[in-house]
This record gives C-alpha cells, sequence and structure tokens, in this order.
C-alpha cells in the first residue's frame, strides 16, 4: 500500500502512471482520449506539468481503457492488475484426481525445487510410502495398469528426493496410531505391510534428519485440514476433489505461520518422533 502523500505528489504519480500505462498498452493520447469519451485537449490537459488530480469518472474511465486498476493510477495500491485479475492470479481451483500420479501436484513440486516444502498430508505422505503401501491403496484405481504406474510412481518420488527440497511433514496422532492398528482407513491393511512400512519410516526420520523432520500433533490440542506450502510460492489446501491452490504472498504466509504452530505445539517433534515410531512398531510384533 502506498502511503499517504501530498496532493500535488500524487498528482505527478498519476501522470507518470498514466504515461507508463500508454506506452505498455501502445496506446496513443487520440486513441485513449476515443476510448474515454472525452477530447484529446482534455487528455493532454490531464498529461501536462502542475495539473491538478482528475475527478474520479475520468480516472475510472482511463484505467478500464487501458486495463488497469484505477487505484494503481490515483497512487492508492502498488500493483497495475485490476482486482479481478488479481484475484483470478492469486487464487485457483484445481480438480484433484483420486489418482497415484498427479500432474498438478507434481509440477507444483518442479516449480518449488530447492526451497523448503511443509506438508499436512490426507493420509501418510506419499512421498515415504512403501511400494507395498502404494499398492494396497491405489490398486482399485489402477486396474491392469497397476504396474506401469507404480514404476512411473516410484520415478517421480525419486526425482522428489534429489531435488534438494527440505521437508516438514506433519502428522496427527491418531493417523499413524491408525495404521499401526491396521483401523479406520487402513483396515485390511496387511500387518506385514503395516510393519514394513513403520521400519521405512524409522530409517528415513533418522537418515534423512535434518532435511526431513516429521511432526506428530495432537489433533484434540490442534487442528490441520491436508495443506502443503511449498517454499514462498504457493501454499494449497486439499478439500478432496479439489485444490485450493494459493499464490499472493500474504495467504502462502498465513498459511506457513499455521504450520508453524502445528509444530510448535507438536506432540512429537522431529527429534523424538522416531522413538515413538518404535513404540508403535513394538506393538505390531
Amino acid at each position: 500500500m502506498v502511503g499517504k502523500m501530498d496532493k500535488r505528489d500524487r498528482a505527478g504519480l498519476f501522470r507518470a502512471r498514466l504515461t507508463e500505462a500508454m506506452a505498455d498498452k501502445a496506446m496513443t493520447r487520440a486513441a485513449l482520449a476515443r476510448a474515454v469519451g472525452v477530447d484529446r485537449s482534455t487528455l493532454s490537459q490531464l498529461l501536462a506539468a502542475g495539473t491538478r488530480l482528475p475527478n474520479a469518472q475520468l480516472a475510472a474511465d482511463c484505467a478500464q481503457a487501458l486495463g488497469i486498476s484505477a487505484d494503481w493510477l490515483l497512487g492508492l495500491t502498488g500493483r497495475p492488475e485490476p482486482i479481478a485479475d488479481l484475484l483470478a492470479t492469486s487464487l485457483t481451483v484445481t480438480e484433484a484426481p483420486r489418482a497415484l500420479i498427479d500432474e498438478t501436484i507434481f509440477g507444483w513440486h518442479q516449480e518449488a525445487a530447492g526451497y523448503k516444502i511443509r506438508h499436512v498430508p490426507a493420509t501418510l505422505p506419499d512421498m515415504l510410502k512403501t511400494r507395498a503401501v502404494v499398492e494396497w491403496e491405489y490398486r482399485p484405481q489402477l486396474g491392469r495398469t497397476a504396474e506401469q504406474a507404480l514404476g512411473a510412481f516410484e520415478d517421480r518420488l525419486t526425482w522428489m528426493r534429489n531435488a534438494r527440497s527440505d521437508y516438514e511433514i506433519a502428522l496427527p496422532l491418531h493417523e499413524i496410531a491408525a495404521f499401526a492398528g491396521g483401523v479406520g482407513y487402513y483396515a485390511g491393511l496387511p500387518e506385514a505391510a503395516r510393519a514394513e512400512q513403520l521400519d521405512r519410516l524409522i530409517l528415513l526420520t533418522e537418515q534423512l534428519y535434518p532435511s526431513l523432520r516429521l511432526y506428530l500433533f495432537d489433533a484434540r490440542r490442534v487442528f490441520s485440514a491436508p495443506v502443503t506450502v511449498f517454499g514462498p510460492l504457493l501454499a494449497v489446501v486439499y478439500l478432496g476433489r479439489h485444490y485450493l491452490a494459493f499464490r499472493d504472498s500474504a495467504r502462502v504466509q498465513q498459511i506457513s505461520q499455521h504450520f508453524d504452530w502445528l509444530v510448535k505445539e507438536a506432540a512429537f517433534s522431529a527429534r523424538d518422533v522416531t522413538g515413538h515410531l518404535r513404540e508403535l512398531r513394538q506393538e505390531i510384533g
């Protein structure tokens, strides 16, 4: 937001921005005058040094003709895009297919390569799952192409692990407990697959720390919908059928602060989580 300024300074800023916008759009004074519905002499006076600010109607008409924000012309904001365009680019709704390979998600990971990625998954995080768990979870959707899809999925995971991104993952305690016990969502998952998966989580949380940090939070105290923050670029909320993707820095920061809250309130920190996983693994036998 542009701070308070003298009327003469604001008038000068208006002239400079109007001139800049006309140059960007390659629009002459005559063309803009016709689009706005005023005489060319009126527009020339508007651009002359020492001229006062125009009335709101004329400023709005100029902005509309040039496809820019009237607030930007008047020095009230630092962004020239109209508010509708800003909203369209800062918030998108994208279909979230029930599929093993989600091209949208993978594209976001590629875009954020090298940044810290912070993630609250809907189940266990896909990138940490064993092949047996992935196959059990997704085979109904894969059908006869299961082997090909699983191979492609593992290739994507290899790329993600080599992208030099740090990962912070926060899971609710009840999710990992349900997995270990084979109840709820995980009912029917064989005991051997659950044991193998916990062994893998234990290994990864030990070997990859601190580039991989896993936190467990008590959902009776704090709560989170499934969400991923891709560095400073993007924050995505998972609704089930769709993703809500935010790109404006204020929303990305807010969701990052939400993740900070989960980490602060975690029942098991990244340093302590391996011990809890070992206890769950011992219960399986």
